[in-house]
């Protein structure tokens, strides 16, 4: 058996689910467009710089969430998926995800997009195991609290929260003939270096030079 690890955003989606939630927020008036954005360039310049703090970001994030009940939330998320994500799902994705699922590998996403944002895109995907940054949930009201569950899935946390995963299925890195783990960014360079083959799916110039250098597989699904 084999372990295919997937990024989400910029990966298999060709753009970032949490920027579109971002942008169906603002179109359905629940946050404001110029706020939103000025703060999504200034996140996203640091997330191409590597200086991205998750926690500051995360707060930013997950924010809206808590201002209103989850039956509305999911209802706004079904038309978030009809009209911002399915267009953004390629054939060529699909393809890469149903060769290893076809072939009996162990699949999962692993993303730093929070679980309420990329669950439902996961399972669209038929991917059965998602490990993204977990929303924590207020146990008394259900609504959520606006920061994060335990570790979040970025950099060298997404390496925590697989191996934790892991370990929860009686499993480890070396429990599997090869491991992959595709994505676009040199913010997963770290979980690039754990698994046998890492492969670059239309990287940033950052890992596009290192993976060159490495002599990693680059690949387009675009």
């Amino acid at each position: 058996m084999n372990l295919a690890l997937f990024d989400l955003d910029n990966t298999l989606l060709t753009g970032d689910s949490d920027f579109e939630w971002a942008q169906f927020l603002i179109s359905k008036g629940v946050v404001d467009r110029e706020v939103q954005e000025a703060k999504n360039i200034q996140f996203y310049e640091q997330y191409k710089a590597g200086t991205l703090d998750i926690h500051e970001f995360l707060a930013f994030q997950l924010a809206p969430l808590t201002r209103h009940r989850r039956a509305e939330l999911d209802a706004w998320h079904r038309e978030y998926m009809a009209h911002h994500i399915l267009p953004i799902i390629g054939q060529a994705a699909q393809a890469l995800v149903k060769q290893h699922l076809d072939t009996g590998d162990l699949c999962a996403i692993v993303t730093a997009t929070n679980s309420f944002v990329t669950g439902p895109i996961a399972r669209n995907f038929g991917i059965p195991h998602l490990i993204g940054t977990v929303p924590a949930v207020d146990v008394k009201t259900g609504t959520f609290s606006g920061g994060p569950q335990g570790t979040p899935a970025f950099r060298d946390g997404k390496i925590e929260r697989v191996e934790a995963w892991l370990e929860s299925l009686g499993l480890w890195w070396g429990s599997f003939a090869d491991s992959f783990f595709y994505s676009d960014s040199h913010n997963d360079l770290p979980l690039m270096g754990k698994v046998r083959t890492p492969v670059a799916v239309d990287p940033d110039d950052k890992l596009r030079a290192h993976a060159s250098e490495m002599g990693w597989k680059i690949i387009t699904l675009r």
